[in-house]
């Protein structure tokens, strides 16, 4: 792979305006598609085949007319203070509201609050339901006109009206969190390399790769529907990863420059060598994204075909269109200097003690007391992590300034929080009795815990299916709800043979959850094997692979702790704009396990294959760990930095989804690049010693030897370089020596024993 990836790397300097070309051509037809093909992103996290779903399905037969599956639209009205909404000139506002509510586009039916009852008790607060004919995703731009009309209008009569529900979708919004990613990128690559030019190039290979990844599932959109979270968790992964990997090339460029190579060749090596890595590094990112596929949950499976698409243009861009631009800047890689910082060579000389080569030192003179440390503090910051409980998003955690979270406050304050959380419960009787056994099941639920209400069943034509509504005490996220659903369920087939199902918002989100959590191990087991084998191939050794997974396994770890204690416990939430706590969202850990062990594979490539390297060229054990780490610290820890900084831009979003996603991205690599790859793998490569290294010779002759880091590749040019230099040497001897005497009889054909 390595000599491949050399020529592959000559010949993009070589060729450069060709490769610069063909990429600005992939960039417009993107950004074409995005413009032409773009349609709505859809937050409805469904799974097939789940209780809910199931219900769903069963309604769609039995009562079309009551859209089972179709977007919903809960119109909260308040009165003014001091006022009631039962006075007249706020019930006729009311009333028309409802009706022209009902004559509006793709609207299958709206309840009237006065005549369903949904009017508290003081008169200050109620609320219309509307049900859409089609689900949020498609709903068009005259029905969200329409509703958002309604709403202004009632607004204009005197009355507080705040809508919630998935009518009316809050896309998350790009632009402060990205700026900041990139400040901090170019701020830390300038300090790395002291040089204008050479931190721009990352940046600007980076901004090309998200801007063609987000193009390409932009322009996806029109064709499947997608969550709204989507192009912003694919964009966040794509601006870090293709930062870092372009950062790696940078260095090693620089690093072959600084050795004295021609500037064609100083590009070839920089992505056979640093090249190789990084498609290893990609190439785990991008299968443990995909893995995500095998859970069997189109909304995650589509979150992680989105994200690997965009790393692999990152990896794409890093190998053809960097050296390309290594080939037009040509010497200017160290212009644009800036003042007081030299122009760095980050992998150079490790004779010169860096704070690197210092920490390496340190940790390697103490490595039992060094491990024990980082171990015991990521135990520690885990422990919160015994107490993860997963939800979805609901409208109790919208941003607070949004309509959403102010209709669902004003419901638990007008009603209490169950009603914000209503359970739709369908009866399949199976007989033309269905009216008196629906009504069993009723008084059976209404005797159940946490049961606020159970509104009058309705039966269907044929008389063979009832529906009901049941209120909980308790909120959407609370456990008492999913208790309650559970215990509905249970009732299934114990009054008269009937089948009951529960579905609706609150129990669908249930089920998803229920289905991510389980899912959470079996993907978890995966992705570890996956390690297992990547790494064997990688280090050729046993013990190697070993350590890195357990190293990720802590970085996990004490993440889903740290989220715990922040999100759901509330721990410094105010530091990061947190108002409202609350089960962290369901597909989090899964997803965060996917990156995670792309991110860590990442760093433990950059770092051990420096070690391997210092090892197989006659270091001992220990030396090599302390020179290896000196090589790599410096670029692992800049890229390390910078994905932070891009990760936790998120956190300002006003998405509390991408908020959480944000942080978690933002401590795992914190936790993995600084503590676990700086002072775990030196600790315990330093206490392996040289069984590190070894590999059982059949496991040796079984496993195909991919030379990741490029030591082939090194040596067989090293080799040319040496016959070459000999080569010229005899061709001067050659011209400078005396010419020899002919031997007595040779022939005078001018021929001599030199030639």
């Amino acid at each position: 792979m390595a000599s491949f990836l050399y020529r592959l790397g000559k010949f993009a300097f070589g060729r450069r305006w060709l490769v610069v070309g063909l990429w600005l051509a992939v960039l417009s037809a993107t950004l074409v598609g995005a413009a032409a093909l773009s349609g709505p992103t859809s937050d409805a996290f469904r799974i097939p085949g789940t209780p809910s779903q199931q219900a769903i399905d069963l309604l769609r037969e039995r009562f079309p007319q009551a859209s089972a599956d179709g977007a919903t639209a809960r119109v909260v009205f308040a009165a003014p203070e001091g006022q009631k909404l039962t006075d007249p000139e706020y019930r006729t506002a009311i009333e028309r509201a409802v009706t022209e509510l009902d004559q509006a586009p793709q609207v299958a039916s709206v309840t009237d609050p006065f005549q369903s009852g949904a009017v508290n008790a003081t008169g200050t607060i109620g609320f219309a339901q509307a049900t859409y004919q089609v689900q949020g995703a498609e709903l068009t731009e005259p029905a969200r006109d329409a509703l958002t009309a309604v709403v202004e209008t009632a607004r204009g009569e005197g009355l507080t009206v705040e809508v919630g529900g998935d009518a009316l979708l809050a896309n998350p919004e790009q632009g402060l969190a990205e700026v900041i990613g990139i400040v901090v990128a170019a701020v830390v690559l300038v300090i790395t390399f002291g040089s204008m030019v050479a931190a721009g190039l990352p940046l600007l290979t980076a901004i090309l790769g998200i801007l063609i990844g987000v193009g390409a599932i932009t322009a996806a959109t029109g064709f499947v529907d997608l969550s709204s979270t989507t192009p912003t968790l694919a964009l966040m992964l794509g601006l870090a990863v293709a930062i870092d990997y372009a950062l790696f090339i940078v260095s090693r460029y620089r690093h072959e420059l600084a050795l004295g190579r021609e500037l064609k060749e100083a590009a070839g090596r920089a992505v056979g060598t640093a090249g190789s890595a990084i498609v290893f590094a990609g190439l785990t990112v991008i299968i443990a994204l995909a893995a995500l596929s095998v859970v069997g949950i189109p909304f995650l499976t589509q979150m992680g075909l989105a994200a690997a698409g965009t790393v692999a243009v990152a990896v794409l861009i890093a190998l053809t269109l960097l050296p390309a631009l290594f080939g037009l800047v040509g010497r200017r890689i160290a212009g644009g200097r800036v003042r007081g910082l030299p122009a760095r060579d980050p992998e150079g000389d490790t004779a010169t003690p860096s704070f690197g080569i210092r920490w390496a030192r340190t940790v390697t003179r103490r490595p039992v007391a060094a491990l024990l440390i980082a171990v015991v503090a990521l135990g520690v910051v885990a422990i919160p992590a015994a107490d993860l409980r997963l939800g979805m998003p609901d409208d109790s955690t919208a941003a607070p300034d949004t309509t959403q979270r102010k209709a669902y406050d004003l419901v638990v304050a007008g009603f209490g929080p169950g009603f914000n959380a209503p359970l739709t419960v369908v009866v399949e009787a199976g007989t033309s009795l269905a009216d008196g056994v629906v009504e069993q099941v009723a008084q059976s639920i209404q005797g159940l815990d946490d049961v606020a209400t159970v509104t009058p069943p309705v039966i269907n034509p044929a008389g063979d299916t009832g529906l009901m509504t049941v209120v909980p005490n308790s909120g959407p996220s609370d456990s008492g709800t999913e208790e309650l659903v559970h215990a509905i369920r249970d009732l299934d087939g114990t009054v008269s043979g009937a089948a009951i199902g529960v579905t609706g918002l609150t129990a669908i989100n249930i089920d998803v959850s229920t289905t991510l959590g389980d899912a959470l191990l079996p993907y978890l087991a995966v992705v570890v094997g996956l390690a297992l084998v990547l790494l064997m191939l990688v280090f050729r050794s046993l013990l190697v692979p070993i350590k890195a997974t357990a190293g990720f396994l802590l970085s996990v770890a004490a993440t889903f702790g740290a989220v715990v204690a922040v999100f759901q416990w509330g721990w410094a939430a105010s530091l990061f704009g947190i108002e409202q706590t609350g089960p962290i969202i369901s597909f989090l850990p899964i997803f965060l396990i996917g990156i995670v062990f792309g991110l860590a594979m990442d760093y433990e490539v950059f770092l051990v294959t420096r070690m391997r390297e210092e090892y197989v060229h006659g270091s001992d054990a220990r030396e090599a760990v302390v020179s290896g780490f000196g090589h790599g610290a410096r670029v692992v820890t800049a890229a390390a930095i910078i994905m932070i900084g891009v990760f936790t831009g998120f956190i300002l979003s006003p998405e509390p989804i991408i908020t959480s996603v944000g942080f978690a991205l933002g401590v795992a690599v914190l936790f993995d690049a600084l503590v676990v790859r700086m002072t775990i793998v030196p600790a315990v490569m330093t206490l392996l010693r040289d069984a590190a290294w070894r590999l059982p010779r059949w496991l040796d002759r079984a496993l195909p030897d991919v030379d990741v880091e490029g030591e082939k590749l090194r040596h067989r040019l090293d080799m040319a370089s040496t016959r070459d230099e000999l080569s010229t040497d005899s061709d001067r001897r050659d011209h400078t020596s005396p010419r020899p005497l002919q031997p007595t009889g040779a022939r005078g054909n001018g021929e001599h024993s030199g030639d």
